[in-house]
């Protein structure tokens, strides 16, 4: 299966709720690649690489946490990376 990237925009309850660190302890144990970040307007900004049911996996674990709440998601696809890791910026 090919791997994807989405660049996704998160709104809601999404930050000082642990939404970057728990993204990234998804994406490690799923084997993802990517970036997470807080933005100014209080969103929070993803990138993320990887197959698409095991992205899909990862939003499902964001959403199951009590603490985060999302409302809604603008999602992008865009070209891959060449990258090795998972980053908290």
């Amino acid at each position: 299966m090919a791997e994807v990237r989405k660049h996704i925009v998160f709104h809601g309850r999404v930050q000082g709720v642990g939404f970057r660190y728990t993204a990234k302890y998804l994406a490690l144990s799923l084997h993802l690649t990517g970036w997470v970040k807080n933005e100014w307007d209080g969103t929070v900004t993803l990138e993320i690489q990887g197959r698409e049911p095991l992205i899909q996996k990862l939003l499902v674990g964001l959403n199951s946490s009590q603490f985060i709440k999302i409302e809604w998601m603008d999602t992008e696809e865009i070209p891959l990376e060449q990258e090795s890791s998972f980053k908290v910026r």
